[in-house]
């Protein structure tokens, strides 16, 4: 009975050994055989979306692709392996991007996936790369379904945050401004007819019913406008306090210029994407000082001055990129590389995992995501002084205090 169950015992443990050595062997196997990560993305090259993604998505892309592999590649298990990028001109088009990813998915079986720049091509592409399992990292959305979507399709994190929280800081912001006697009651808003304005200007519209104030004005127009002075000089003749837009970069230069060469100088003039880019510095000059917009970030922060450094250096020509999204786009690509790097292998469902879990550490600080989302935004920044810093939610690391009213528009 003692020879036989030294004899099962012995036989186990050879058993378990074996099945020990040769799970080890058949990791070990399967990252000696990945000698790259394919990642895939459809981008706008061409169309209305051009100036964003040429801005804010593109460099980032490359600046990461190109420091991961100048650094060995991404770390599988014990070996590092280099990135292998396919990319396809998304046009600007929903349908496009659709269709891209699905090349991506099933012709070219790329391992990961990045996302689209802006919010209603994230919204569209977002319940295919569910289906197929891939993470989905929308770092350049805002949209009040966020919450919901991820719920719905669990692999998708909504970095960029909510319009109804985007409006709810803003409206703070006007509150305390307001109460300060630095402003009056009278807000004149206009949104562009997408997604992205639809979304905010329904958010903004009832906070600043509740908080009291007097929307003079409150008007879309459609994607592609190309004469905007019509809207500035109705505008102008009502005199707000604030004018708000949540626009998209070609209106955001437009209405700002319009604004400029009509004299319309409210004491807080607040516009949307487009105004954190160094385009709009170099297209308005001194103009810029006081001048509101959506985002921020902490610009005396020491990992966001590296972080710029780094962008001019890779860059074409030394672009810098916006002071905003483009943060939280590299940060997204920090914290893929690191959930990868973490799985140790090409396991997208355990990457979802890690990403709904982990701590990063990125350009942006520390970032721990609850229900697929952060917990700390930047919503408002102004332009003082050259630089655009976030001003509001005033609670973030590095808030500067807002200067109002903005100072008159000076000749160009």
């Amino acid at each position: 009975m003692t020879t036989f169950l030294t004899r099962r015992a012995a036989l186990l443990a050879a058993a378990t050994c074996a099945a020990t050595l040769g799970l080890s062997f058949g990791l070990s196997a399967v990252a000696e055989a990945q000698t790259s990560v394919k990642i895939g993305y459809a981008i706008s090259r061409t169309g209305p979306n051009t100036g964003g993604a040429a801005v804010t998505t593109i460099p980032n892309y490359e600046l990461w692709v190109k420091e991961v592999n100048a650094a060995g590649g991404i770390k599988l298990g014990d070996k590092r392996v280099p990135i292998e990028v396919v990319q396809y001109d998304d046009r600007s088009n929903a349908e496009e991007a659709v269709r891209a990813l699905e090349r991506l998915i099933n012709q070219d079986k790329v391992d990961f996936i990045l996302p689209p720049w802006g919010t209603g091509l994230n919204l569209a592409v977002g319940p295919t790369l569910n289906r197929e399992g891939y993470p989905h990292l929308a770092a350049t959305a805002v949209t009040d379904r966020a919450p919901e979507l991820a719920k719905r399709l669990p692999n998708s994190f909504w970095l960029l945050g909510t319009s109804a929280d985007a409006a709810k800081s803003l409206v703070e912001l006007l509150n305390k401004l307001r109460d300060e006697k630095k402003i009056g009651d009278n807000v004149a808003m206009v949104s562009i007819a997408d997604g992205f304005g639809i979304d905010l200007s329904g958010a903004a519209r009832p906070a600043l019913t509740n908080a009291k104030f007097k929307l003079a004005y409150d008007k879309t127009y459609p994607i592609g406008t190309q004469d905007l002075s019509p809207i500035v000089n109705e505008i102008k003749a009502l005199n707000p306090d604030v004018f708000i837009a949540f626009s998209y970069p070609p209106d955001t230069l437009a209405l700002t210029e319009q604004s400029r060469i009509s004299g319309f100088n409210p004491k807080v003039f607040y516009t949307g994407v487009g105004t954190a880019f160094p385009l709009y510095r170099q297209k308005f000059g001194k103009n810029t000082e006081g001048v509101m917009g959506i985002g921020g970030w902490s610009g005396d922060s020491p990992a966001i001055k590296d972080y710029l450094t780094r962008h001019k250096a890779s860059a074409a020509n030394g672009a810098e990129p916006d002071r905003w999204a483009s943060a939280v786009t590299y940060a997204s690509l920090q914290m893929l590389q690191q959930a990868i790097e973490r799985v140790g292998k090409i396991d997208r469902a355990a990457v979802i995992k890690d990403l709904q879990s982990g701590t990063f550490d990125t350009v942006i600080g520390k970032v721990k995501l609850e229900n697929n989302m952060p917990t700390r935004y930047w919503w408002v920044g102004q332009w003082q002084d050259g630089e655009f810093y976030g001003i509001a939610p005033a609670g973030n690391e590095g808030a500067r205090n807002a200067i109002v009213p903005k100072p008159a528009w000076v000749a160009p």
